[in-house]
């Protein structure tokens, strides 16, 4: 296998140039969507070995190689139902537990108010070293 060592990446008419540390810093290091109603279960993933239903719309999202360290960016989103309208329960605020993030999870949750919801697809996507 061979490596490849530059200092710039630039597309072909030069309008665009990274460095490696741009790309490294700004891509996302895990994502997940998952079911998060009856048997919680990945749909499709990237650096994320598990998610544990901690209770009703509690999630523990695991990632398969850590984090360098928890100070990362975490970004959650729900839909309720694959059903469509809009009612007050289409509304659930997803956002992170309040617990000190670590190096290996991080956990969210879905609420609307101060009632939990499972919810039928919840997303997660983090940012970070």
């Amino acid at each position: 296998m061979s490596t490849l060592k530059v200092n710039t990446i630039q597309n072909t008419s030069a309008a665009h140039s990274s460095t490696p540390e741009q790309i490294a810093q700004g891509r996302a290091k895990a994502w997940v969507n998952f079911n998060g109603t009856g048997t919680v279960a990945i749909r499709d993933s990237f650096n994320v070995s598990s998610i544990t239903d901690v209770s009703t719309g509690i999630y523990t999202v695991t990632f398969s190689n850590a984090m360098a360290n928890d100070d990362y960016a975490t970004m959650t989103n729900n839909r309720l139902s694959e059903t469509g309208g809009s009612t007050s329960t289409d509304h659930i605020l997803s956002s992170l537990v309040n617990t000190t993030q670590s190096t290996t999870a991080v956990s969210i949750y879905n609420r609307e108010g101060s009632t939990l919801y499972d919810c039928n697809s919840t997303q997660a996507v983090v940012f970070g070293d």
